[in-house]
């Protein structure tokens, strides 16, 4: 992906933020929270790179026309369990593939990061303490990965104007049981001949389901979202090819240190049936089982769109090379 592709979704991105902003700045005015971003993209989008671009224009302070604003910003990453709790929930589930080891929901400290961002949230009611942001290492324990000791988190001083959460089920949403089941019963669009959704049962789908509950609880709190979006034609196949061209471009530059092809292909395998189940919750939201209810995501949930012009959830269409072809403005 060249400089000037990025820069210019990093642009895109950034105007979509800013329209949102109120004013005077949450920072400034003290009793306005900050305003939470949702950031999803698939494996290899190069969302992480994005972020950093898009931060990078939030906080420049040579921008005449707007800003800086004070920003912080963390992946869903940084939210996984530690290593011993990835252990302990792997064998307590040895039959669930979706549960051995850090990737999908149910693998996230939901406590830690509703905390978190909770906090966040009201950081600009209490902004002389600080908080701390938790930190991954996912080379630690042979790639299996750890928490860092806290001394290692990231501090977030004072008042903020936007934080900004991005990762590849950020807004994934909980589904029907006959929606689930329906979807069990199709192959992933695009993936015929080369991924076995048979390798994952009806309760394996249902358990990762119901955990998935607890993170609506996160989504509740954002009021924007920006959807990093494979082409519609075949969603799936671009994130095998995204990952190993990354794979590709780190091995180039440390000695050839990495995955194969094979073992990117079986790392991708593995977060398939996560999109394949509840990766459309992103704008359509999902259902709860326990009350009968739909859940409807923050971001689309634009009651009076003549008073909001511009709709709170962005799409960036990229084709299968990374370039971005279009955008969306998702309403309901």
């Amino acid at each position: 992906m060249s400089d000037r592709e990025i820069a210019r979704k990093a642009f895109f991105i950034y105007h979509h933020i800013v329209t949102h902003i109120s004013f005077p700045y949450p920072s400034i005015s003290r009793s306005s929270p900050p305003l939470f971003v949702a950031l999803q993209g698939p494996q290899g989008s190069g969302k992480t790179v994005l972020t950093e671009h898009v931060r990078a224009l939030l906080t420049d302070e040579t921008n005449e026309d707007r800003g800086p604003y004070k920003v912080a910003t963390l992946s869903i990453d940084d939210l996984y369990l530690p290593h011993t709790q990835l252990k302990a929930l792997a064998s307590a589930h040895p039959n669930n593939p979706l549960l051995r080891g850090r990737g999908h929901p149910g693998t996230h400290d939901t406590a830690l990061g509703l905390s978190l961002l909770r906090s966040l949230k009201d950081i600009n009611c209490s902004p002389t303490k600080d908080l701390y942001i938790p930190r991954f290492d996912k080379s630690l324990f042979d790639g299996e990965g750890d928490r860092l000791p806290e001394s290692e988190w990231s501090p977030v001083r004072g008042r903020l104007d936007i934080v900004l959460l991005e990762g590849w089920c950020v807004g994934f949403y909980p589904q029907s049981r006959k929606y689930i089941e329906q979807r069990l019963n199709e192959v992933p669009f695009g993936l015929d001949g080369m991924f076995d959704l048979s390798a994952y049962t009806l309760e394996h789908i249902l358990d990762v389901n119901q955990r998935l509950a607890e993170y609506t609880k996160w989504w509740d709190l954002f009021d924007i979202c920006i959807q990093v979006s494979p082409p519609s034609i075949s969603p799936y196949l671009p994130i095998y090819k995204w990952r190993l061209e990354q794979e590709h471009e780190m091995k180039a530059k440390n000695n050839g240190q990495g995955m194969t092809d094979e073992q990117v292909k079986t790392f991708v395998d593995r977060y398939i049936p996560g999109y394949h189940f509840f990766g459309a919750g992103v704008v359509a939201g999902g259902y709860d089982e326990q009350t009968g209810s739909r859940f409807t995501p923050p971001w689309m949930q634009d009651e009076k769109p003549d008073l909001l012009p511009i709709a709170r959830c962005l799409r960036l269409n990229l084709d299968d090379s990374r370039r971005m072809k279009g955008v969306d403005y998702c309403r309901r």
